[in-house]
């Protein structure tokens, strides 16, 4: 039985220092206190967010039309990888549920677009993506309901085994699935309003990586308008209390393994709605593409950035998918092998990882919001005092 709407919400406020995660998503955590200042933009949440929402999307457009086809090809890789990041964040970040298994969600989602998309007469492009989310909520909830007791080890230990056995299913039917070299995706052309959209933005020719990278975009916006109102909401401050004091949630009357579950639900629809646009982006639903690799990969990202936090989801993804090809394009400058510069490339995210834990322990947004935070506590005990 879930929290009836009277229930009070337990406070966030009081956070262990033996919790290392419930610390680091508290300092990415919206507070009351962060929003005191002044603003010009509307007191009401919703309609914050929505002209958030229009300033990132004209945004979008203008970087997508001002970059070269390769950067809308790794723009487009961003958004899927963010999509996930951002559905993991919300379970680890608010509800404190550590989770390995989320490259298995994304798999459901890719290969149910591919197969939907391989039919005779395929089904709209929203239509197919929202079946890849609805399948993939329905596993979320499966998985979340048997983890729902779990904590720590055992429960990253769950879906380590999710990530490592989901996948393998496709080999062993492989018939349906096409073993181990997968499915290639046909993806939808542009419809006639893209191409006249883009013509008149710009004039540069509509091409099909700058679609996907515009279908990408799309999802992403609307994932993270969803998850930031939910973050907001009733919902998000009764996960935080879950997470940051789960006995006195419970005197409060909130039943912790639904809310629990509810968290990994709308984590595995983000995963599943990311899945699908991989499966867009790269052409392709292949076991080799859904290995511990990629839930270990959007856990760092979110850890990077600062758990919790939709910025840092953002940036966070942003270091998986430039970096790499930085470094790489540096070693071979510094005179490196093809083979040598490649290998660098891991090295040096490790090494900011590591670096990140060390000197900025709650994420680089995390860091920065607490600093700031006691910055200004600090000014207004100073104004106060004279």
């Amino acid at each position: 039985m879930t929290q009836p709407p009277d229930t009070p919400v337990v406070s966030t406020g009081e956070i262990s220092s033996e919790a290392p995660v419930q610390a680091t998503a508290a300092a990415n955590a919206p507070t009351a206190s962060a929003g005191g200042g002044r603003s010009f933009l509307p007191a009401n949440t919703l309609l914050r967010h929505l002209l958030v929402l229009v300033a990132c999307a004209v945004g979008a457009v203008v970087l997508l039309e001002i970059t070269d086809p390769f950067t809308n090809s790794q723009l487009a890789q961003l958004t899927y990888y963010a999509i996930a990041a951002g559905g993991l964040t919300v379970l680890t970040g608010l509800n404190g549920q550590i989770s390995l298994g989320h490259g298995a969600l994304m798999a459901v989602g890719a290969y149910t677009t591919a197969l939907m998309l391989d039919a005779d007469e395929p089904l709209p492009l929203p239509v197919v993506l929202l079946a890849a989310v609805a399948l993939a909520t329905v596993v979320g909830a499966l998985v979340g309901v048997a983890a729902a007791r779990l904590h720590g080890p055992y429960l990253a230990g769950a879906t380590l085994a999710l990530a490592v056995g989901l996948p393998g299913l496709a080999v062993y039917y492989g018939d349906l699935f096409g073993g181990e070299q997968g499915l290639r995706v046909r993806a939808p052309r542009a419809p006639e309003s893209f191409e006249s959209f883009i013509d008149l933005v710009s004039g540069n020719p509509p091409s099909a990586t700058k679609w996907l990278a515009y279908v990408g975009t799309i999802c992403l916006l609307i994932t993270f308008f969803l998850l930031a109102n939910l973050v907001r909401s009733r919902i998000g401050r009764t996960w935080r209390a879950v997470r940051d004091q789960e006995v006195a949630a419970e005197l409060a009357g909130i039943n912790l393994g639904a809310w629990r579950v509810l968290a990994f639900v709308v984590s595995a629809a983000c995963a599943g709605l990311a899945g699908g646009v991989l499966a867009l982006v790269v052409r392709l639903a292949a076991p080799s593409g859904f290995t511990l690799v990629l839930s270990l990969a959007l856990l760092t990202a979110i850890v990077i950035g600062g758990l919790g936090s939709l910025v840092g989801v953002l940036l966070g993804s942003a270091l998986l998918v430039f970096l790499p090809p930085f470094v790489t394009d540096l070693g071979a400058d510094l005179g490196l092998n093809s083979t040598e510069a490649a290998q660098l490339a891991p090295f040096v995210y490790g090494l900011v990882l590591v670096v990140v834990m060390i000197f900025a322990p709650a994420g680089v947004v995390g860091t920065i919001r607490m600093r700031w935070l006691t910055a200004r506590a600090r000014r207004a005990a100073r104004g106060a005092g004279s």
